[in-house]
Order: structure tokens, then C-alpha cells, then sequence
């Protein structure tokens, strides 16, 4: 309460991320995700804020298979994480019928960029990469080179929530996908990290990466739909992935 007093609008960002962690550790996920955004709903009632954007998921389509994921259209949860971030969409539904609450809810896809955490076993796929390759080591891919993702470099997130804190009330109470409307594969993204990282000097040549089990939780193929955000709220991705890999890829070499 003392963080939004006097607030009109509140982002709420903050989430404990990651399938795999959520699958080994449930509890703290539905603890993070569903609790901490009730709490932060009802803080928000309580001082009478008008707004709340808060960051939803890919992840809420589940194992629905069409392609690209269409905001209305989504399937049966496979993981606690998918789950918790769908229960916050419920809940946004329920307190702005409850407390008069406007509610942005962004599904992000895959966002990557500088200073995302490389270490430990939860590190997402783009930063433990770079850092593998940095290292001599050869990178992983976990299922096979043809699952496919949206990434989403975070500059087009960042512009995603400036457009919902500020878009008109026609906008609000729904949920918008955010991602770059295109599909990279795991091998074209390995690719296009070891070219750059040779570029630099980082590497001397390109590895080949290695393929390991596949992850619980995980889908063959995510791609956003993102004509509803464009409709309602103006967005439009600015970076596109090669562009916002590079810079991901320099701030990492630059600051070994």
C-alpha cells in the first residue's frame, strides 16, 4: 500500500518464472503468481487505483494447437506456472466486476534481453546460450532443433506497457498477447548467436549444439497473433529478433 499511494495506474511485473521450477515447486509458484496478485488487486482497491497492468503468459494456451495463438482461443494447462498466470487472469475478471478496477493483462512470448540471469537451473534458454558458448562449451537444446518460439526482445514489452497504462477505457479487461509475430527455431536461434558471438571474437568458430531430453511442460510451437494488440493499443514490435539478439549478445560479451 505505501509503494501505490497516490498512484493512478500499477505494474505488476513480479512473478516466480520458470515451467520446470513450477512443476518441481508448486506451492511457491501458486504462493508468487495467485496470491501475490491478489494482494497486489487488493492493495489496489484499497487506495482506489484505477489501473492494473500486469504480466500473464504464453503459457495460458496450453496444449491448444492452433497457430498463431489467438487471444480467445486456449487449451488445457500443462504446468502450475500456465495454471497461475490463468488464475490471474480470473482474478482480474473478478475484482474489476468486484472493485471497478480497469485490468491490462500482457501475455508476453518468450521475452529475452541484457541482464537476464544466465546461472542456475531455471536460467531462461537466450542467456544460458551465450554464456555456454562464451564459456568453449557446447549449448544444449532440450527436445529437438524444430521447436519453435516468439521471441520477444524486451524493448517491444516495455512499449506494450506504456500503451496499456495509458490506452482508453475501451481497451482495458481483457488480456493482449505481446510477442514479435514471427517463429524462430532452437537451431536457427543457436545459429544466430554463435554467428554473432563470432562476429565479436567471442568464439572462434560455431559449435554444434547438443540435444538433450525434452522438458515437462514445454510445447513443440508458440507464435503470437498480435492484431488485437495493434488494434486496441497501438502496439507494434520496433526490435526485431536479429536486431535485439545482438544487442543481447554484446551487453553479455562486453560485460564478462
Amino acid at each position: 500500500k505505501e509503494a501505490m499511494s497516490g498512484a493512478e495506474v500499477v505494474s505488476h511485473q513480479a512473478a516466480l518464472g520458470s515451467v520446470p521450477r513450477s512443476i518441481e515447486l508448486p506451492l511457491d509458484t501458486v504462493r508468487a503468481n495467485v496470491e501475490g496478485f491478489v494482494s497486489v488487486a487488493k492493495a489496489a482497491a484499497d487506495l482506489s487505483v484505477g489501473r492494473i497492468v500486469y504480466a500473464s503468459s504464453s503459457s495460458v494456451y496450453g496444449d491448444h494447437p492452433k497457430l498463431p495463438k489467438i487471444e480467445s482461443e486456449i487449451g488445457m494447462s500443462l504446468s502450475p506456472y500456465a495454471a497461475s498466470k490463468l488464475a490471474d487472469e480470473i482474478f482480474a475478471e473478478a475484482f474489476a466486476s468486484s472493485y471497478g478496477i480497469e485490468f491490462i493483462g500482457l501475455r508476453y512470448f518468450n521475452i529475452f534481453g541484457p541482464r537476464q540471469d544466465p546461472k542456475g537451473a531455471y536460467a531462461a534458454v537466450i542467456p544460458l546460450w551465450v554464456d555456454t558458448l562464451l564459456k568453449g562449451e557446447r549449448a544444449v537444446i532440450n527436445g529437438d532443433a524444430t521447436i519453435s518460439r516468439d521471441f520477444t526482445y524486451v524493448d517491444n514489452a516495455v512499449d506494450a506497457n506504456i500503451l496499456s497504462a495509458y490506452s482508453n477505457s475501451g481497451s482495458v479487461n481483457t488480456a493482449y498477447n505481446v510477442g514479435n509475430g514471427g517463429e524462430t527455431t532452437l537451431a536457427r536461434l543457436h545459429d544466430m548467436i554463435a554467428e554473432i558471438l563470432v562476429d565479436l571474437g567471442g568464439v572462434n568458430s560455431k559449435p554444434e549444439p547438443v540435444i538433450g531430453d525434452s522438458r515437462p511442460g514445454d510445447i513443440k510451437h508458440s507464435l503470437a497473433d498480435i492484431s488485437k494488440a495493434k488494434n486496441a493499443l497501438g502496439f507494434a514490435p520496433d526490435v526485431e529478433v536479429m536486431d535485439g539478439l545482438r544487442r543481447t549478445v554484446e551487453w553479455f560479451y562486453k560485460s564478462r
